[in-house]
């Protein structure tokens, strides 16, 4: 490996200690059907978001329900902290497309039709929330 990308990897992996995420990779479903639910839960509170993926009916709920804990139970291993005191959100959310497994249908007089099966790479990072200092001048009343 040469000198930049090792201290480039090097910088990315110290990088990484201050982040707190979870990846899922490979997960068997089209990256629109996941992006439906990504969009739901970006930027909410933890609890929140676990909450709407918990009375979402779709099928992907149920995978980034348990990445999002994930991703708190990683926030917790590293601080500490309980996730419950230190007002945690969704700060970002993505998701890729990975790998299509090209199959094929049979169709009317001997033709075929391609199926592509997609799947798709979530990551979700979380973090506190930064809490909104309150101003403290007073103006004066001049009497």
């Amino acid at each position: 490996m040469g000198v930049r990308k090792k201290n480039a990897a090097d910088a990315r992996k110290e990088a990484n200690k201050t982040r707190y995420f979870a990846e899922l990779k490979n997960c068997p479903t089209s990256p629109r059907k996941m992006r439906l639910l990504a969009d739901l839960i970006r930027g909410k509170e933890v609890f929140m978001a676990l909450n709407i993926l918990k009375f979402n009916p779709k099928e992907a709920s149920i995978r980034l329900e348990k990445l999002l804990a994930s991703a708190i139970n990683n926030y917790e291993a590293k601080t500490g902290n309980r996730p419950e005191d230190s007002n945690l959100i969704v700060k970002e959310i993505f998701v890729d497309s990975a790998l299509q497994m090209k199959r094929l249908r049979t169709a009317p007089q001997g033709r075929a039709n391609r199926v592509r099966k997609r799947s798709n790479h979530v990551t979700i990072i979380v973090d506190s929330k930064p809490v909104a200092a309150k101003s403290t001048n007073k103006e004066e009343t001049k009497s």
